[in-house]
């Protein structure tokens, strides 16, 4: 069961602190600065994209051109996701104040998502990628990244992880409704300085895009658009997420890995090109990103070359793939963790 390979804590005795030098070489290359006209540049690209597809969805008049216009909001509201992630990083502006303000406009206010659970579920995420205890990205209720989740699950629960491979792409359809549940449960329970802003400008969208939705195009065409924009942004952002960690090796609980190694060995890049830089909003470069994710998006392909040139002079093992291949691995993975309950009586 090579996908789901537990790190072997021996690794950690050579290099003890690789990454100060690894970060040395990038700072030097000018690449953790701030990129504010980069950004301000996406920023009013994605406001006027958004706008658009509004735009076009009220020319609309027959159901199909209802369904495709709805579509296209729901690919422009995956790329509103990671202008949320790149402001829940700090990658914008110098002032994270500026930051913030623009990750509760963006996820809040235009698509219903909290900015204080996201940063909050994210940066422990990054702090623990693929720790079979501390990831919060592997402890998802309906799939298993492990035989122990398998084995533990009940109900119809189980029965999805049993074809979870088989499911895994209707699955994903579902993510922005979970986003909206875990959102609405992090702001009731937390005690952050900004609970009651974000609770407004959530319930200010949870109002105002359905009203303006019902005004554009009559109330059952609105819900309509409202089900297919969050099943098609869900499903993009998703996908995109998808291929960054899972499959990869896991950490288990006591053991101890340099910073560097643990990040890139449990992370997967996607290959590169300009479409894929900007269908992944740059999260195909996931090691890097990992390395550095305060590192403004559009200086992380220039990393990449660093950062797996000296991988290679460590020995640091850095994987990169195609977009195929890498669903491949995904699905094979899934498909593994899910065999003991195919195999156990029904």
């Amino acid at each position: 069961m090579a996908a789901i390979a537990i790190l072997s804590p021996t690794l950690a005795a050579r290099s003890a602190q690789p990454y100060a030098e690894l970060k040395r070489r990038v700072e030097a290359a000018g690449l953790l600065g701030k990129r504010p006209g980069y950004y301000t540049l996406m920023l009013v690209t994605n406001t006027l994209a958004f706008a658009t597809s509004l735009w076009l969805l009220s020319l609309t008049h027959s159901i199909w051109a209802t369904v495709l216009a709805a579509a296209i909001l729901g690919f422009i509201s995956g790329q509103l996701g990671f202008q949320l992630h790149d402001s829940g990083h700090r990658q914008m502006f110098p002032s994270r104040r500026v930051n913030t303000l623009i990750g509760i406009v963006t996820g809040n206010g235009l698509l219903g998502v909290s900015h204080g659970w996201w940063v909050d579920k994210h940066n422990r995420h990054h702090g623990n990628p693929n720790n079979q205890d501390l990831d919060p990205d592997i402890d998802i209720g309906v799939i298993a990244y492990s035989e122990e989740q398998a084995l533990a699950k009940t109900g119809l629960s189980r029965w999805i992880v049993r074809h979870q491979a088989g499911l895994f792409f209707p699955l994903l359809f579902g993510l922005a409704w979970t986003m909206h549940v875990s959102s609405v449960r992090f702001l009731v329970n937390t005690r952050e300085k900004l609970r009651w802003v974000e609770v407004g400008t959530l319930c200010l969208h949870a109002v105002a895009f359905p009203l303006l939705l019902v005004l554009m195009v009559g109330p059952w065409r609105a819900l309509l658009v409202i089900v297919i924009q969050r099943c098609v942004g869900g499903a993009y952002l998703a996908s995109v997420f998808a291929p960054n960690h899972k499959g990869m090796p896991q950490v288990e609980k006591g053991q101890e890995l340099d910073f560097l190694r643990s990040q890139v060995l449990t992370s997967r890049n996607v290959r590169s090109n300009p479409m894929t830089d900007l269908l992944y909003g740059s999260l195909n470069y996931q090691i890097e990103h990992h390395l550095f994710p305060t590192m403004p998006r559009c200086n992380i392909r220039r990393a990449h070359k660093i950062v797996r040139d000296y991988c290679a002079e460590l020995g640091v093992p850095y994987h990169e793939t195609s977009i195929y291949r890498s669903y491949q691995e995904i699905l094979s993975f899934l498909h593994e963790v899910g065999a003991p309950l195919r195999q156990a009586p029904a």
